[in-house]
């Protein structure tokens, strides 16, 4: 699909627009606009050809042809202003030789392993699995592979020292993030403060207030944080605004698998280390590979750095889970791949929550890192395909499963792996008995210990016992 100028300008400038009315608003575009793209999914009848279809679709984005376009299928891409194009082409230049240099590699190992604490343990949950098992004593096995005992408490420092690192060897000075939740820019601030990098966080005022206690974190780190009206995606946008201001000198640092490429393919490669251990951990553990894997969906970087590793392999079954909030039909939700459309947003196409008039509607979690009104455009991939499954879980499942591991297995998770940890309810009953199951526990839960919904829910609990 060509790169139109109203396309182009639809990453970045201020008024909004609706894909009805585009023509007449092609010089004002907006970083709030999505482009709706009104089309059929793949569909693939016999269940023979689906598998060689959908092996085939998978094999078509392999390095070479992601590295090029940024596409996968008909998602992805680089939808931006002309004058980023040269910028991002070189960044994508940079990624690809970086991932061949043995002396970068070689660094990053030592910072995977020394700094971040890599390689994470696959632990059996043994308590949580009893509880799921039926009257006979029968059900999966549940494993937890434990990103949340990471430096800075998640997943997200997998990818932000990589691409620190990645800022420094380019001779930028300065790094610029956006977050929600506040692990991105946790993650970010310590990656920056190891390599002496200027850090700016950028982050919405209601998530700020939301998140407290990351805000402190990122501060103490060093960073500067810098208050946006609104959530996530309202500091995407102006993240994106401070990068374009100063191209020679500032590095955006994305902590999220979605954007113009090669920022998704960029993420997606640097949390892969996730998908890699855990192949290796399982093949230890049991002798082969998992049987389900589970990972909560918000944008994705999680979620595909666990997948990544076994999409060729048929057998594993790939779940994804996202968040409807106060339930799909309330509008107040986040599941992007459940009621999305495909439109085009911060640069790239993939499903996006929009009106029929192509504006964005706003999305709803109670796990902050779920609320983005866009998904990767991999992602969005693989549901076509239908590679990957795709659920949801509300706000109100999200917190019983919260505590339920806290209380079985003494680990506190993030709200945003919580929905994960909810689908198993759901999951289990259908799985033979002594199916291996994983779970990426994304993140850690020390941040939403202030959530008025998490102190009500422990309240409660308390109470009836």
């Amino acid at each position: 699909m060509a790169c139109t100028n109203p396309l182009h300008a639809a990453f970045f400038y201020e008024p909004k627009f609706s894909s009805s009315s585009r023509r007449q608003n092609s010089g004002r575009a907006s970083t709030q606009c999505s482009i709706n793209v009104r089309s059929s999914s793949t569909t693939l009848d016999h269940p023979t050809s689906r598998r060689s279809d959908m092996l085939r679709a998978i094999d078509q984005t392999d390095h070479e042809t992601v590295f090029r376009t940024g596409k996968f299928g008909r998602f992805g891409g680089m939808f931006v202003p002309e004058a980023l194009v040269l910028s991002l082409n070189k960044l994508a230049a940079e990624f690809r030789f970086i991932l061949h240099d043995p002396d970068f590699q070689a660094e990053l190992g030592v910072a995977l392993r020394d700094y971040v604490g890599r390689e994470t343990p696959l632990y059996l949950a043994s308590r949580l699995t009893d509880h799921y098992k039926n009257s006979k004593g029968e059900g999966p096995l549940i494993y937890l592979k434990r990103e949340d005992l990471n430096h800075g408490g998640s997943h997200k420092i997998n990818n932000a020292i990589a691409q620190a690192m990645l800022a420094k060897r380019m001779h930028r000075k300065t790094v610029v993030a956006a977050t929600g939740a506040g692990q991105h820019g946790v993650a970010t601030a310590a990656a920056c403060a190891k390599l002496g990098l200027d850090c700016t966080i950028l982050m919405g005022n209601v998530d700020m207030e939301r998140q407290s206690s990351n805000v402190l974190l990122m501060k103490q780190l060093g960073a500067q944080v810098k208050p946006v009206d609104g959530t996530f995606k309202d500091a995407t946008s102006e993240a994106i605004r401070t990068w374009v201001g100063d191209l020679d000198n500032s590095y955006y640092l994305a902590g999220t698998a979605v954007g113009p490429h090669p920022c998704p393919n960029m993420v997606r490669e640097f949390q892969s280390v996730i998908g890699k251990e855990t192949r290796k951990q399982a093949m230890e553990k049991w002798g082969g590979k998992p049987d389900v894997i589970v990972a909560c969906v918000g944008s994705g970087s999680n979620a595909l750095g666990i997948f990544h590793e076994f999409l060729r392999d048929e057998d594993v079954r790939l779940i994804g889970v996202e968040a409807a909030g106060n339930g799909l039909e309330s509008g107040n939700h986040s599941a992007t791949l459940a009621k999305g459309e495909v439109g085009v947003y911060h640069g790239a196409m993939s499903y996006l929550l929009q009106d029929d008039e192509g504006q964005i509607i706003v999305p709803h979690s109670i796990g902050i890192g779920l609320e983005y009104p866009g998904v990767s455009p991999e992602l969005s991939f693989l549901k076509d395909m239908g590679r990957a499954e795709f659920y949801t879980v509300t706000d109100e499942e999200a917190l019983d499963a919260y505590t339920l591991l806290c209380r079985l297995e003494g680990i506190v998770p993030a709200l945003e792996a919580a929905h994960a940890l909810a689908y198993l309810g759901k999951l289990c009953p259908t799985l033979p008995s002594g199916s291996k199951v994983v779970l990426n526990c994304s993140g850690r839960g020390d941040k939403d210990g202030n959530c008025p919904s998490v102190q009500q829910e422990q309240i409660a609990k308390l109470k009836f016992e």
